[in-house]
């Protein structure tokens, strides 16, 4: 009999299908498509791992778009202030004695001064009268932190020990050096902090004190208060003798002492007793009265472009919006402490006919701030300028007035 290949292909498959069971074996057939896919299973996730990785894609996105934009972001704490900057009405000077001052300068003061809250001071420098004292109930008060112009006397100190020179670069970083001109004009205080480390707080409180921080400024000025100094060195968690020489930590100063530093700057180095005439008569016999000499002659010059720059390009350029017609030159002090904010301003005119020291302090809020300060110094020039004050006032510019001499004992 003939069969044909499908009948031997039928019998071979019959035979093995009923051998399989015999021998055990069993074969599972499955009948899922094999391009049939398995569907994802879901994963549930907490919901603080949820918020955490929508911050973390986020802020990547963020990321991205400063990348992009070639801009940082700055995180800037903003301190809360509780002082005023602004008074409603001039009530505060209605105590001032006026008699003796010069009726040009105090109206000038007055006028730039405004409704802001805080006093100005304008000093002849070469013989220490007080030509304008605005709001003398602040300005005789017992002071306020320095700021940045305590940098001027620990510069003085430096330059008069030799540790620098107006050119001397000190590191303020792996790549960051500077001379004393520019930290004076940018008022940098890592530069300041550096020098009074190097000084160290017996030298830095010595020539504090040459230079008349924590005395009285004024010879017989009723009301006056003489600030205050350490008599050591501040704690290290308040920053030790660096932010004594940067801030004036730990230091209160009174405008009057700040104005009669100046006054010794501007004049080569003759620190005088500061005299406010009250009456006809003391204006009349007025004398100049030496509290000291101080050896800064060879040190002014290095230390006048700091202050000069100051105005020029740097912390006072403000001032130059009212007034450019003299060379100004000054030093700006900001900061704050319990809720109020100081801004001061120290500055000289050196002009070929005579010099005037103004000091305007203040004190409030936010708008407070010494080159706020400075622009207001900038008022007064600009008013003494127009009023032709520095022509009707020769003076000259060293120190030539005859002084008559005081004990020791005297204040």
């Amino acid at each position: 009999m003939t069969f044909s290949k499908r009948s031997t292909f039928l019998l071979l498959a019959a035979f093995v299908l009923t051998l399989l069971p015999q021998l055990g074996t069993a074969a599972t057939v499955s009948t899922r498509s094999l391009t049939t896919r398995r569907k994802s299973q879901k994963v549930s996730e907490a919901p603080r791992a949820r918020k955490r990785l929508t911050r973390l894609s986020r802020s990547r996105a963020r990321t991205a778009r400063v990348v992009r934009t070639g801009r940082t972001r700055r995180h800037r704490y903003h301190e809360r202030f509780t002082a005023s900057s602004f008074v409603n009405d001039n009530s505060n000077f209605d105590d001032d004695v006026t008699v003796g001052e010069d009726p040009i300068v105090r109206q000038a003061a007055i006028d730039a001064l405004g409704n802001m809250n805080g006093t100005v001071l304008a000093i002849e420098p070469t013989s220490g009268r007080v030509l304008a004292m605005v709001n003398q109930k602040l300005a005789l008060s017992s002071g306020a932190q320095p700021c940045s112009t305590i940098k001027l006397s620990v510069a003085l100190a430096a330059l008069s020990e030799d540790l620098i020179t107006k050119n001397t670069q000190i590191a303020l970083g792996r790549r960051s050096r500077m001379d004393l001109t520019t930290a004076l004009a940018r008022s940098n205080n890592a530069y300041f902090e550096a020098l009074g480390r190097r000084l160290g707080f017996e030298k830095v409180s010595f020539y504090a004190h040459q230079y008349g921080l924590g005395e009285l400024a004024g010879y017989h000025i009723a009301g006056e208060q003489p600030g205050a100094y350490p008599k050591e060195e501040i704690p290290s968690r308040l920053g030790g003798v660096g932010k004594m020489c940067s801030y004036g930590e730990g230091i209160s100063m009174t405008p009057l002492q700040l104005g009669a530093m100046v006054s010794a700057i501007a004049n080569g180095g003759t620190l005088y007793y500061l005299q406010h005439p009250t009456t006809p008569e003391e204006v009349a016999s007025f004398e100049p009265r030496v509290k000291r000499r101080l050896d800064i002659a060879p040190v002014i010059p290095e230390i006048s472009d700091g202050m000069a720059a100051a105005v020029s390009y740097g912390t006072a350029r403000s001032l130059r919006v009212n007034f450019n017609e003299e060379e100004i030159l000054g030093k700006t002090g900001t900061c704050s402490k319990a809720g109020t904010r100081y801004g001061w301003f120290a500055s000289y005119a050196k002009t070929d006919v005579g010099r005037i020291v103004v000091v305007v302090f203040l004190q409030g809020g936010r708008p407070t701030f010494g080159p706020k300060a400075a622009q207001i110094s900038g008022r007064i020039y600009r008013s003494l300028y127009d009023h032709s004050f520095f022509d009707a006032h020769p003076t000259q510019p060293g120190d030539t007035a005859d002084v008559k001499p005081v004990s020791s004992t005297q204040q």
